[in-house]
């Protein structure tokens, strides 16, 4: 995009140039005096053109190169204008990408200060099972709580690009 703007300058400088120089070539253009009727300052042009022949050429060449460029500037513009929107939705997902990202860390920071206090809890319970199983052996013949090996919390973790969610066991 910033290639494209530097050449839609160049172009404009290259126009002023052009345009400095059909200045200087025209300086010397036919004088009409208070008298003069309009045919006869039409006359005057018209003789002053066959006389310079090489001049308005010239002239006519320089018109026509700027008239070109002009065209030149138009068609970069229309490009410019073809890649600004893509820039700005872009831009505008990226933004709603970072917000996205902010909810999503503060439900990930949620989440693991949850499985903080689950697995706090089922410390806590297996506390209580392994205080009881013996009497509940004693007096039902079976375990009171089974699968303490196998329980576990979800954890969010990240490397700044990827997230990841993990089971930690308890």
């Amino acid at each position: 995009m910033e290639k494209i703007q530097s050449e839609i300058a160049e172009l404009k400088s290259q126009i002023q140039a052009l345009q400095q120089e059909r200045a200087a070539l025209t300086n010397n253009h036919v004088e009409p005096g208070e008298h003069d009727s309009a045919l006869a300052i039409v006359e005057a042009y018209r003789r002053q053109a066959r006389e310079n022949a090489q001049l308005s050429a010239e002239i006519r060449g320089i018109d026509d190169a700027i008239s070109f460029l002009q065209k030149e500037i138009q068609q970069r513009k229309g490009h410019l204008t073809r890649y600004l929107p893509m820039s700005i939705r872009i831009s505008q997902q990226e933004e709603q990408l970072e917000e996205a990202k902010k909810i999503a860390q503060i439900h990930a920071e949620r989440v693991n200060e949850l499985a903080g206090e689950l697995a706090k809890e089922l410390k806590l319970l297996k506390t209580c099972a392994d205080e009881l199983s013996p009497m509940y052996w004693q007096v039902y013949y079976k375990p009171f709580i089974t699968g303490f090996k196998t329980i576990s919390v979800p954890y969010v973790r990240s490397d700044c690009q990827v997230w990841t969610i993990v089971n930690r066991i308890v």
